[in-house]
Parts: structure tokens; C-alpha cells; sequence
């Protein structure tokens, strides 16, 4: 894989190790805020680390030229488009809603081979759907009784500015925010919903830790059925064998 470009607006002309520190000595490139069309010409495959409601505008330039596309904002997690604006915003690129494939392989790997726009999951959604996907294939859970209690480090809030995000504010602290309202509770219940194949809503609570990065999720719920320890982890070691991204 060789990295031809990096595009922003607010960094344009700086190298990408200067912004991001953690990069010196992996890559010479700087930002360029060259036009989409521009970068296609460079590229075969492009990601997407845009706003939620910015990247409809740009994922159509890639597709039309034939690029693959990995965009890592909500606008094409979501397979109804109600239930998007609902949370989000208004969709422009209607044509390609829909059409995306949810990005977590060890899920979809080969509808991510074939697809050449690929919404990658939220960060809360990833370590919920992975946490639950073996039990509810396996019809194990009562899904009536499913929480999960989620807790993010603050790089999760973004790079901009914000008091709730300032070390004294954090320093020390642990809260839930945004109870009953996060966005990813959409994206969560869906594919929820689809490995259980049934229809149903999840009790999910996000909380900010003190940390820069990471998410350690706790999930609770009922059994159907009696299993023994050993056997769900068997059962759990079986599902996710050979993913390297699995521990």
C-alpha cells in the first residue's frame, strides 16, 4: 500500500508529522487541499474522515471516477434513510444511500471485497455488535434485556476545542453523557437487530473517561437457555478465530 495523499483544509501545506506527531518518520507527506477530483487522479482506494454530513457531498466525486471508498462518518451506516435525517441531517446523495456496506469484516468481509463504498462503523456500534454478535447468532439472549454501558477516552470527542473536553474538566471524572439521545443508538439497534433477526430496542449509556483514547464497553443481559462458562467462551473463541482485530 503506498499513501499518495492527505487532504485538509485547516493544514494545508503542513506535513502530516507535524500534526500528528505519533507519524514521525512513517510518512513525508503534507496536506494538500487539492479538489477531489484532483486527488482521485492519484489514488485507487480513498478514506473519508469527514464531518457527519460532509462526506455525501465528497463520496460521489470517488464513486463516479471508479474509486473505493471507505468513509468513516455516519452518512452511509444507516440503511433507512428516515431514521438518518431523524438523527442526523438531511441526505443529498440519495442515489448511493443504501448502497454502502457495513464496514466491520469480521461481519461482512466479503460484501466489503465486492463494494466500492464502505461505511465504516461507529466506534460505541464496533465494540457492542462484536461484544453480542456470537450470543444473538446463537439465539442465546433474551433481547428484551440487553444494556450496554459504554466508556470512551476524550479523543473520542474530537481535535476541536471544548470546555467538556478540557483536563480539569475530565481530570478525575467519570459521567454518562448524552443519555437516551446518542446517535449511535440507530446504528447499534440495527445491526443488533439484524444478527438476531428480530426487531428490538438496546438500553445503551455512554460515559466519558479520563483517558486520551480507547472504549471499554460492559453489556448486559439475560439467557435463554442454560450454557456453561466454557462453553460460551468456546463458543466465542470458535466465532472470532483467525480475526486478528479479536482478542
Amino acid at each position: 500500500v503506498e499513501l499518495t495523499a492527505a487532504t485538509s483544509r485547516r493544514y494545508d501545506g503542513v506535513p502530516v508529522a507535524e500534526v500528528y506527531p505519533s507519524l514521525s518518520g512513517l510518512t513525508s507527506l503534507a496536506y494538500s487541499n487539492a479538489a477531489p477530483r484532483e486527488i482521485a487522479k492519484l489514488c485507487d482506494v480513498v478514506f473519508l474522515a469527514l464531518p457527519h454530513g460532509v462526506s455525501m457531498n465528497i463520496a460521489p466525486v470517488f464513486i463516479q471516477a471508479g474509486k473505493k471508498v471507505i468513509d468513516l462518518s455516519a452518512d452511509y451506516r444507516l440503511r433507512d434513510l428516515a431514521t438518518y435525517e431523524k438523527w442526523y441531517a438531511k441526505h443529498i446523495s440519495a442515489d448511493l444511500f443504501g448502497q454502502a456496506v457495513y464496514g466491520l469484516p469480521e461481519l461482512y468481509r466479503k460484501d466489503i471485497e465486492k463494494s466500492r463504498l464502505i461505511a465504516n462503523p461507529g466506534c460505541y456500534p464496533t465494540s457492542i455488535i462484536l461484544g453480542l454478535a456470537p450470543a444473538l447468532k446463537n439465539k442465546l439472549l433474551d433481547v428484551s434485556t440487553i444494556i450496554a454501558d459504554s466508556a470512551s477516552g476524550v479523543s473520542g470527542a474530537g481535535r476541536d476545542p471544548a470546555v467538556a473536553s478540557l483536563f480539569c474538566e475530565v481530570d478525575g471524572g467519570f459521567k454518562a453523557y448524552k443519555v437516551g439521545k446518542h446517535r449511535h443508538t440507530p446504528e447499534i439497534e440495527q445491526e443488533l437487530n439484524a444478527l438476531a433477526g428480530e426487531t428490538f430496542a438496546v438500553s445503551f449509556t455512554p460515559h466519558l473517561l479520563p483517558v486520551k483514547r480507547g472504549i471499554l464497553s460492559t453489556i448486559y443481559a439475560t439467557l435463554k437457555k442454560d450454557i456453561k462458562l466454557d462453553d460460551l467462551h468456546a463458543l466465542y473463541v470458535s466465532a472470532y478465530a483467525g480475526e486478528k482485530f479479536v482478542r
